[in-house]
């Protein structure tokens, strides 16, 4: 059973950079993404915003392989910026995981 982070949760809340709240979970961010990736941003973004840190580590080579082309954001009807979104992930596990600053 995966285990909630407070850490993670909390630094989502006081970020200016993460912004999946308006998220509907329709589906064109992954239906445009060039490369064809099925869990990001909608499921990834879930994790985060509950804390599923362990969740979102089965994911990392996912977030660092983003080309960061904006055809999510350019083309999500809520306009959540997703590669920011994916921006502030990496910073995230660079910080907590790999300890780089």
């Amino acid at each position: 059973m995966p285990k909630v982070s407070p850490k993670l949760a909390s630094a989502v809340k006081c970020s200016d950079e993460f912004n999946a709240e308006a998220c509907m979970h329709c589906g064109i961010c992954t239906a445009v993404c060039p490369m064809g990736y099925e869990i990001l941003p909608r499921k990834l973004f879930r994790y985060v915003q509950i804390g599923l840190e362990d969740k979102v580590r089965e994911h990392v080579s996912d977030i660092y392989s983003c080309l960061l082309c904006g055809m999510c954001a350019e083309n999500c009807p809520a306009k959540v910026n997703i590669a920011d979104n994916v921006r502030f992930l990496r910073k995230y596990i660079n910080e907590n995981e790999f300890n780089l600053s």
